[in-house]
């Protein structure tokens, strides 16, 4: 290994290990919701699997917005032009998006009684939507915030933050779940409380530590307003997509028993945890990439663009051995069920192989998004995912009867194309670049 490769992947895994930690923090602590909902009842498992698969559809339309403010902010970084004075106006923008999404949940849950779930899962799923959707103004401000420090490359505190609040979420998952002392069982009601509390719990101690790090003025521009949203409307979309193409398999095997729903959120969890590796190096290359972009620096950006590549890849080929390897041990992590770890185990074979792939997605997307180029990724997400997986998907799955399965051969197929069309048109972006300096 060159010194210079290791150079560049000492700086981006500066960035990137706190990051790993907090979004391992942030998807345990779904995990923990699985893990709690499982042991309670196959039942409740799949009623928070369908409630979180429509919640999640909606919110990330905000949460991709909100991503857009770290490589914006490292462009300023790079282009040395004030980045701190954004900070009231990152917090105003998170709050607008929050309330659009918050009535866009509550609107939704009528829609629940139309959608043909089984019976005795309807209001569990309604309960649990209606609360989650308060929680969204907590959930929001803690992006934004992450997004902001994380521009500035201070990562740490924000995802000790997140780990944190894995081990409190549980604790009140527990609590409320199956009850305490006074406290009365809840059921699946208390997995939406205590996300409730852990979402502002998340978003009041970044907010406590900004205060505590630096001095703010109020700022008020406009521009900065139309270049989140000329940024983040791709991102937004593209991660939309993606979401709704995963998200729609749970709501649509959903409707033909719960336990696909279970199975479906099962898998996700598991693939979910592994991804969020990739996902911080992919953060971590926004980062970088957009700091030599803004500065001009091509050199930088090629360099931290292959190394952030090799690393992402790397790492998910490791974890597609593990997937292939132990599908069982895995699965029974999470249930005692046999229906369903009958369904899920089949699945992590071929998940082995869609990971790889996702890997290299992930890094590719980093990059594009710290070029500024989020159109890129939006195109290519949506004619991978919704022209290809789930047309693909619901074919297999109902035509020719193999049913989860159907739709994670339409998933991995979709990542590989998905991959090929990014690199062909990064490949043309550096040229371009290149010609034109």
């Amino acid at each position: 290994m060159s010194t210079q490769f290791k150079y560049y992947a000492k700086e981006l895994l500066n960035i990137a290990l706190p990051i790993i930690m907090g979004n391992l923090g942030f998807i345990l602590i779904g995990a923990g919701d699985v893990l709690i909902a499982g042991h309670h009842s196959t039942d409740t498992l799949a009623a928070i699997s369908i409630a979180t698969a429509i919640t999640n559809c909606i919110q990330t339309f905000g949460i991709g917005l909100i991503a857009s403010v770290s490589p914006l902010l490292s462009n300023f970084r790079g282009e040395r032009k004030s980045a701190k004075k954004y900070f009231f106006p990152t917090i105003r923008f998170s709050m607008f998006l929050s309330v659009l999404v918050m009535f866009a949940v509550l609107a939704s849950i009528p829609l629940i009684d139309y959608l043909h779930f089984e019976a005795k899962l309807v209001p569990m799923i309604k309960q649990y939507m209606f609360v989650t959707a308060f929680a969204t103004f907590g959930g929001y401000l803690h992006a934004a915030l992450k997004e902001f420090l994380q521009a500035f490359e201070i990562v740490l505190f924000p995802n000790l933050v997140t780990v944190f609040s894995v081990f409190l979420n549980i604790a009140l998952n527990v609590i409320l779940v199956f009850g305490l002392g006074p406290i009365p069982s809840l059921g699946g009601l208390g997995l939406a409380v205590a996300s409730f509390i852990v979402r502002y719990f998340m978003g009041f101690a970044l907010l406590i530590y900004c205060f505590s790090v630096m001095n703010f003025n109020d700022y008020k521009d406009f521009d900065y307003y139309k270049s989140l949203i000329k940024i983040g409307i791709p991102i937004s979309c593209a991660i939309m997509v993606e979401f709704i193409a995963f998200n729609s398999i749970a709501i649509i095997m959903g409707r033909v028993s719960g336990v696909y729903a279970a199975a479906q959120n099962l898998v996700c969890t598991l693939t979910t945890v592994s991804f969020m590796v990739p996902l911080a190096i992919s953060n971590a290359i926004a980062v970088k990439v957009g700091f030599a972009n803004g500065a001009g620096n091509i050199k930088d950006l090629k360099r931290y663009s292959f190394v952030g590549v090799v690393m992402s890849v790397g790492f998910m080929l490791c974890s597609a051995f593990i997937f292939a390897t132990f599908p069982q041990f895995l699965v029974k992590l999470f249930t005692q069920d046999n229906n369903l770890i009958k369904i899920s185990i089949p699945v992590l074979y071929i998940l082995s192989v869609f990971q790889v792939f996702d890997g290299l997605q992930v890094a590719l997307s980093g990059i594009f998004k710290g070029m500024k180029r989020t159109g890129v990724v939006l195109i290519s997400n949506f004619v991978a995912y919704w022209l290809i997986s789930l047309p693909l998907g619901y074919t297999l799955a109902f035509h020719f009867h193999l049913n989860l399965r159907g739709f994670w051969y339409g998933l991995a197929s979709a990542a590989i194309i998905l991959c090929a069309m990014m690199s062909v048109m990064l490949l043309k972006s550096i040229k371009k670049m290149e010609t034109v300096k």
